[in-house]
Parts: C-alpha cells; sequence; structure tokens
C-alpha cells in the first residue's frame, strides 16, 4: 500500500487516525497503542501477508535478547561476558536474516562469475523494509549493552519498530527519540496544529513523488531501457532524470512518513535537507538520509576508528563505510561502486583540506553536484557496464552514439530540458519542507498545501504511482 495511493491517502490514513485517537480517548493510551501496531502489522501484511510473520518474529526475537542483555549488564554485579554473547547473537541473527534474503543470490552469482560454477542461484523476494527494521533493532541491541537504552515494555517495543509511517523507508529512527514519545500520556491526545503540520508536510511530499518524481521516471526509464540507443543529449536528459527522480522520490517519502506520524503527534527526525545544496561531499551526507548517515557514523566509522589514528586509517575507515553503504542499498557491484565513488571523494575533500588551498562556493557546488549525479548512474544502471557505456557516451567517448540513435529514445528532449531546468532552480532556490513548515501560522500556507494535495490527487487517480525507489532497499 503506497502513501501514494489512493487507498492510503483516502482510507487508511484516515480510518487509522481516528480510529488512534478514539481508542485513547475511549479505552486509554495502552489501547491506542496496540490499535497502532494492529494497523502497522495490516499495512504491512497489505504487500505481502507471507512475511508478515517474519517481522513479528524479528519483533519477538529481538526484543528477548535486549531483555537478556539488559538483565546481564545491570547492577549489581554486570555479567559483561554474558551480555556480550547474547549481543554478538542477536546481530548475527539479524545479520544472517538480511544476508540471506538480500545477498545470498549475488554471493552465488559471484561465485559463479568467479570461479565458472553452475550453482543454482535461488529466486528469493526481498522483504519489504527488511534493511530498515533489522538495522533499526541492531541499534538498540548495541545501545543496551552500552547502557544507552531504557528499558522497555514489549508494547513500546514493539510499536516502535512497526510503527507504519516509518516502517517501510525510514527514516531509521532511534529508540531515544521514539519510545519517549509513545511513552508520553499526551501524545494519544488531538493537537489540531500537529494535524494541520502533518497535513501541510504530507501534502508537499504527495505532490513531490507523484507530480514531479513519476514525470521524471518516465525519461529516466526510457533511456536506461534502451540505453544504448542513446545520443550524448539524451543520455544527460536520461542521467539528469533520475538524478531529479531520485530526489523528489525520496524527498517526497519522507516528507509524507514525517507528516503522516505528526499527525499521531509523533516527530519523526530530519531526514532530507535539500542535499543538492551541499558544497562538499561530506556535507551532502550531512543532508541526504540523515538518519542512515548517522548509523554508518555511530555503529560502523567510529567503532572503526573514526578519525582518531591517522589519516591513512582514516581514509581506510570512510572507505569501509561507504562500501558497507553502498552494499546495504543493493546485492550488487553497482552500488559497491557507488559507494566507492563516495569514500573516495571523502578521502580527496580530506586531502584538500590539508593543501590550505580554498576554491570558490560556486565550484565547490558544481563539483559536488556533479560528481553525486556522476555516481548516481551507478546506483540506478543494472549493471556495470551499462553505467560505463551510459557515462561514455555522455562525454561523446561511445562511438556508437556519435553515430546517432537507430530510433528516438527521448522524444520530447525540449520539454525535459525544460522540467530539469525549473527543478534544479527550485532545489536551489525554494526553502526545503522543514524550513517551510517551521511556522504553519500563515494562511497562504495552508491554501499553498490544499492546492498542491489537490493537483496531486489528480494525477494520483489519472496515472499509476510507480514504487517508491527506496522500496528496493
Amino acid at each position: 500500500m503506497l502513501f501514494s495511493s489512493a487507498q492510503f491517502v483516502f482510507l487508511f490514513l484516515p480510518l487509522s487516525l481516528v480510529g488512534y485517537f478514539v481508542t485513547a480517548r475511549l479505552f486509554g493510551q495502552r489501547a491506542s497503542l496496540w490499535w497502532l501496531i494492529v494497523c502497522s502489522l495490516f499495512f504491512y501484511g497489505y504487500w505481502k501477508f507471507e512475511y508478515l510473520p517474519l517481522l513479528v518474529g524479528s519483533i519477538a526475537a529481538n526484543f528477548a535478547i535486549s531483555r537478556g542483555i539488559q538483565h546481564y549488564i545491570a547492577p549489581p554485579v554486570p555479567a559483561r561476558s554474558k551480555s556480550f554473547a547474547l549481543l554478538m547473537l542477536g546481530i548475527a541473527l539479524n545479520l544472517g536474516l538480511l544476508a540471506y534474503f538480500k545477498y545470498f543470490a549475488f554471493l552465488i552469482e559471484t561465485v559463479n562469475g568467479l570461479v565458472r560454477s553452475d550453482l543454482s542461484v535461488p529466486d528469493i523476494l526481498l522483504p519489504l523494509a527488511i534493511s530498515f527494521f533489522t538495522f533499526q533493532q541492531i541499534t538498540y541491541l548495541v545501545d543496551s549493552y552500552k547502557g544507552k537504552a531504557e528499558r522497555s515494555s514489549a508494547l513500546n517495543y514493539a510499536v516502535f519498530v512497526t510503527f507504519f509511517p516509518q516502517l517501510i523507508a525510514g527514516p531509521i529512527v532511534h529508540h531515544k527519540e521514539m519510545m519517549p514519545q509513545f511513552m508520553r500520556r499526551t501524545t494519544s491526545m488531538l493537537r489540531w496544529k500537529n494535524l494541520l503540520a502533518g497535513c501541510i508536510i504530507f501534502s508537499l511530499g504527495l505532490f513531490k513523488k507523484v507530480v514531479i518524481a513519476d514525470t521524471f521516471a518516465i525519461y529516466a526509464d526510457v533511456g536506461y531501457a534502451d540505453h544504448t540507443q542513446l545520443t550524448i543529449l539524451d543520455a544527460w536528459i536520461t542521467t539528469f532524470s533520475y538524478t531529479f527522480q531520485l530526489y523528489f522520490d525520496f524527498s517526497g517519502y519522507s516528507d509524507m512518513a514525517i507528516g503522516a506520524a505528526r499527525m499521531f503527534g509523533i516527530r519523526l527526525p530530519l531526514n532530507f535537507f535539500s542535499p543538492y545544496k551541499a558544497l562538499s561531499i561530506q556535507d551532502f551526507w550531512r543532508r541526504w538520509h540523515i538518519t542512515l548517515s548517522r548509523f554508518l557514523r555511530d555503529y560502523i566509522y567510529i567503532p572503526l576508528g573514526g578519525n582518531r589514528r591517522g589519516e591513512m586509517r582514516v581514509s581506510a575507515n570512510l572507505m569501509t563505510t561507504f562500501l558497507l553503504g553502498g552494499l546495504w542499498h543493493g546485492a550488487g557491484w553497482t552500488f559497491i561502486i557507488w559507494g566507492a565513488i563516495h569514500g573516495a571523494g571523502l578521502v580527496v575533500e580530506r586531502a584538500f583540506a590539508m593543501t590550505g588551498l580554498r576554491l570558490p562556493t560556486i565550484l565547490k557546488w558544481a563539483l559536488t553536484f556533479f560528481m553525486v549525479h556522476l555516481a548516481w548512474v551507478f546506483f540506478r544502471a543494472e549493471s556495470a557496464a551499462q553505467a560505463v557505456d551510459i557515462l561514455q557516451t555522455m562525454f561523446g567517448l561511445n562511438p556508437d552514439a556519435m553515430e546517432g540513435p537507430k530510433h528516438v529514445v527521448i522524444s520530447d528532449a525540449s520539454a525535459a530540458g525544460k522540467y530539469l531546468l525549473l527543478a534544479l532552480i527550485g532545489v536551489l532556490a525554494l526553502p526545503n519542507t522543514d524550513q517551510f513548515s517551521r511556522d504553519i501560522r500563515p494562511m497562504w500556507k495552508t491554501v499553498l498545501a490544499s492546492i498542491l494535495f489537490g493537483i496531486a490527487c489528480i494525477f494520483m487517480l489519472i496515472s499509476r504511482s510507480d514504487v517508491f525507489l527506496y522500496f528496493n532497499f
């Protein structure tokens, strides 16, 4: 059930909201949390009911292990060895589950390619959101071992993991951000300010997704599907279309997740803050998928040593972190290469900073934007060979492209170019959703959000909205 679908917007979300606040009013806060869990499990099972036990089993196992860890680290005589053993067990179970569903087929394909074997590649359907709820629960286990996670009831833990606005594609929430909110009695009380703010944020996100992102998806999908026929202009239009499709798709999803949660009185962490305004790769990762960047920093980069052990070690830590970050996004060499590009960019930036030289702001922005853009080619491509072929075409290094296409690929290149220019101006000049929604008192903001919501609903009803790109991860 997509956030950008009529059944979610007009049925599931309103019914969930009404049931949540009515249940809280009639039966109390605990009953409203149970209602929220039931709604969230229905939301997850709507996609594929067979994988619902996987989510429930993961929650039950991780909660039991976290209780054991918290028991053994408690005074007066903490048993660190037992709590550590439980932590390793929990991490192994979570990563083992993720490895089987997400990486096992890729591993078999890689082995076949390396040793020229003919092992059967299993056809494993990736469970929705497994990367997100797995990482979210690993953080709770690690913080339980460090004594940073408060003991929680099974009810609060279950709603923390399953809360449907952030369940499918993030933000990757932290227990200290969420559990206190669910435990707060006032959360389940209807606040019209929260409802209005949530509707405004959700409307902006819906418009970004179904009007902007899905329009760019048409050009990107056509170009990548027929990449051998692209001219130089076609190749640039295709790749820029994906660059902006991904931006508005993920930004739109994050807005809708944050907006939907806000209607329930829950504040999700900021996950997207104008990343195409970034002046460096480091700045980009402070703005793009902020909660994933935080996870990679706190649970991979810093445990590896962070920036405390000399430049060579820092460079190795950065590359390792971003290689794993690329692999988190997908089981394929294209994602690993994409992660390597960003890791290398951070290493180069650190080396350049040590020279003491300074670049003009406009040049820093241009270098960052185009590096991010070129890296997205690998992120989108079905294979490294396809990505290289498209990049060669973009820079006039592909002899076949110089001869012109055998048929028209981008039929309305002029219109696509205008849309791309407008998108670039928009992301650079306009305030982002967080900035726009900090003060919702001006009436014109409500009017504008209502107009955008109406336009989005028209697009939503007359055309099929594509699946959010981050559902694939």
